[in-house]
């Protein structure tokens, strides 16, 4: 398939007060044209890092982009002028932020951020993006759109401000969507609403990169996924592929803990010990000092990303032995489904 974007062994880094710290740490990957990638993993493992630096989002200081290259449309965005960068965030790629409130602008209200958003990046006159921001915040689920134009941002709920970010990340029909964890404050009924417009979207040759904790998402709207773990890609691979058989300790412990029909009454496997802190990551894998399979190399020597065929990339030196013996994960419910 053709790659939309390519991001090339991107490391990024923050200065403490403790010292300094790696959120990423040589990564890479790409996302394909019409594709949903899914980024997976737990919180702290530096997927909104990875997310925020495709688009030079990251806050310098602290933040520093200490290597790598985004490849978007044949040019480097890590290298490309502000001024034109700016031009392509909002309408070739747009970002639905985590945190809405910090996201959209406590001075205006809701109305004129759709309305500036849509005339920054199309010669449409006011009238006519004002209809358009009525018709998008409909198509988000919010009740009252015409009059909730008129309010600000801490007049909205914390699901509401979402969907305004939201609608404000699709109304300009971008070539990417970077939706970091769009649905985490929306019940279900909205989730799934939310989901069809992203996937209308995708339809129209549209990419989808979604950052998410929740495999169930995964299963059901990607077709491929990246397994993060402590700022370090661990597994990549076609999302059936991964979830019939994972090659990676911790993405089979991420498999594990999802309900399963098989289940009746069992208790959930959990993964033992704690993420690391990111200021003391362990010399060689980052997950040895949790990993039943680690032996002495895993903690002095780092294990590549590796392909091992049909598209699937694994860093673990004992791949081979992950999936033996355990349930197929597709089987599993997905949580939610």
């Amino acid at each position: 398939m053709d790659a939309l974007l390519t991001v090339e062994n991107l490391t990024v880094s923050f200065q403490t007060d403790e010292g300094r710290l790696t959120a990423v740490d040589d990564v890479s990957f790409h996302i394909n044209r019409g594709e949903v990638l899914g980024l997976v993993g737990e919180s702290g493992c530096g997927k909104s890092v990875t997310a925020h630096s495709l688009v030079r989002l990251i806050p310098s200081p602290p933040g520093r982009i200490e290597s790598g290259a985004v490849r978007f449309g044949g040019r480097d965005l890590l290298a490309m002028p502000i001024g034109e960068l700016r031009k392509i965030r909002g309408r070739a790629i747009s970002m639905i932020f985590q945190e809405p409130l910090t996201a959209l602008s406590p001075l205006h209200r809701v109305g004129a951020q759709l309305v500036e958003t849509l005339q920054l990046h199309r010669p449409v006159g006011r009238r006519e993006a004002w209809k358009v921001g009525v018709d998008w915040l409909r198509k988000v689920g919010i009740p009252d759109p015409a009059e909730r134009m008129f309010a600000y941002p801490h007049q909205c709920s914390g699901g509401m401000r979402q969907r305004v970010m939201i609608a404000m990340a699709l109304m300009l029909d971008p070539d990417l969507v970077i939706a970091d964890e769009p649905t985490t404050a929306l019940d279900v009924t909205i989730q799934s609403q939310i989901f069809e417009l992203m996937l209308a979207l995708k339809s129209r040759d549209s990419s989808i990169f979604l950052i998410t904790h929740d495999m169930g998402v995964v299963w059901e709207l990607c077709a491929r996924v990246i397994v993060m773990y402590a700022s370090r890609i661990v597994e990549e691979g076609a999302v059936r592929d991964v979830f019939a058989a994972p090659l990676h300790p911790y993405t089979r412990g991420l498999l594990n803990s999802m309900p399963s029909r098989q289940q009746r009454g069992r208790r959930l496997e959990a993964i033992p010990g704690q993420v690391p802190s990111p200021l003391h990551y362990p010399r060689g894998c980052h997950f040895c000092d949790r990993c039943p399979l680690a032996f002495d190399r895993c903690r002095v020597e780092k294990p590549e990303l590796v392909g091992v065929g049909d598209g699937r990339r694994v860093a673990c030196f004992r791949a081979g032995e992950v999936g033996k013996g355990k349930e197929d994960a597709t089987k599993r419910v997905p949580p939610g489904g």
